[in-house]
């Protein structure tokens, strides 16, 4: 019996010694303003947004992201509000071209604010590619998004979705990954 449990401690010893764990995120300023005639108002976005996954082996990883969100506007009465997100994920690696690996995000996003009170949901498929910079640091971006986004904003009645490919620049991220 005990060598059955040593064989069973070795293996999972084994497995977990080959997977490894990465730590990483990205972050994101964004500000823009309307001219005197269109009202002058501005916004400026502050994101930061943590990682932690788990690669399984070279193909699979699983991860989440945790984050982030502040918004102010001016000229609307100086509102602002803050809002949390938690997205988990599967990760498939496709290809792999040297030290540029291309890979796939599928899974789901909530995000929630607090004065605004409104809430997001989203479920899909999140293109991207890494570039390992050394053996412990890479680059990853992540662009586009296909899928399913439903936004409740102060009720029920005023609930948008939509389904979709949006390759626009608000789905584009870059960030940093250590391997631990």
């Amino acid at each position: 019996m005990k060598k059955i449990l040593m064989t069973i401690a070795a293996a999972f010893v084994a497995t977990a010694m080959s997977a490894q764990v990465y730590v990483g995120g990205s972050f994101g300023i964004n500000a823009w303003n309307s001219q005197k005639n269109a009202g002058d108002k501005s916004e400026t976005t502050f994101k930061i947004l943590p990682e932690i996954g788990y690669n399984i082996n070279d193909a699979w990883a699983v991860g989440t992201v945790i984050g982030y969100e502040s918004d102010k506007w001016a000229g609307v009465e100086g509102v602002s509000e803050n809002a949390f997100t938690i997205a988990p994920y599967a990760r498939y690696t496709f290809a792999k071209c040297g030290k540029v690996n291309f890979f796939v995000d599928g899974g789901f996003g909530f995000t929630s604010a607090s004065k605004a009170d409104w809430t997001a949901f989203n479920v899909g498929l999140k293109p991207g590619l890494a570039v390992a910079l050394s053996e412990k640091v890479s680059f990853v971006s992540h662009f586009g998004f296909l899928g399913y986004n439903v936004l409740n904003p102060e009720g029920e009645k005023n609930n948008t979705s939509k389904f979709g490919l949006d390759l626009d620049g608000n789905n584009l991220t870059f960030g940093l990954y250590f391997n631990l």
